[in-house]
């Protein structure tokens, strides 16, 4: 599998390309803005999208959704309960910043511990609200592999300010869902740069009691 990060918008977002060399299949993962760039990138590496996959549905993760999904006529994939946000700036958080954002409504919506197979590869939901209402994680278990969206980020965790959120979820869900993983399983956030399951269960000092909320 290859993969290629575009930091992506004014909040800089990692936005995932992610696909198999020999098959051609691949998915978009958070296109959060910049979305003639993206398109580039996909047409560059000489994969065809089958999917678009969203962590959460905040503003600066889905600016860019609708220009993908026209270029490339594929379904969006967003968590069960999640949807709402895609269409109201309030509860994506968008209108708090003055630039209202929404997204199309998507085309499925995945739940815990599902499998979703695009062409010769399968990711694996994981369920991981806190940050927001109904986000989720992918997992590649055959790559070891995690996109994790804004749940976990090197050395820290999402925020749990915003409406929806909660730092008690978030921190069940990280630990219930995420630090039962391998160590070994890298880990790709929506911001910043990349950890692994070992390294934040040791060193996240959200997670070793070292910061407390």
């Amino acid at each position: 599998m290859k993969l290629q990060t575009l930091v992506v918008g004014l909040f800089e977002v990692n936005c995932f390309l992610y696909w198999d060399e020999s098959t051609g299949d691949g998915v978009v993962i958070d296109p959060g803005d910049e979305g003639e760039r993206i398109i580039e990138a996909v047409e560059r590496a000489g994969f065809v999208p089958q999917a678009i996959l969203l962590t959460h549905g905040h503003g600066d993760h889905i600016v860019a959704v609708g220009e993908i999904k026209e270029k490339f006529q594929i379904p969006i994939y967003i968590g069960a309960g999640e949807e709402k946000l895609l269409a109201n700036p309030s509860a994506n958080v968008s209108a708090l910043i003055g630039h209202p954002i929404v997204a199309p409504p998507p085309d499925y919506l995945v739940t815990d511990e599902q499998m979703l197979t695009f062409g010769s590869f399968t990711l694996r939901v994981l369920s991981t609200p806190g940050h927001t209402p109904a986000g989720v994680c992918y997992l590649d278990e055959t790559e070891g592999r995690l996109f994790c969206g804004d749940t976990l980020f090197y050395g820290s965790i999402g925020r749990t300010d915003f409406p929806g959120s909660s730092h008690e979820q978030l921190i069940n869900s990280i630990k219930t869902k995420i630090l039962t993983l391998p160590d070994s399983i890298v880990c790709y956030p929506g911001h910043g740069p990349e950890t692994t399951v070992g390294g934040e269960r040791v060193n996240n000092p959200f997670l070793t009691g070292g910061f407390m909320v």
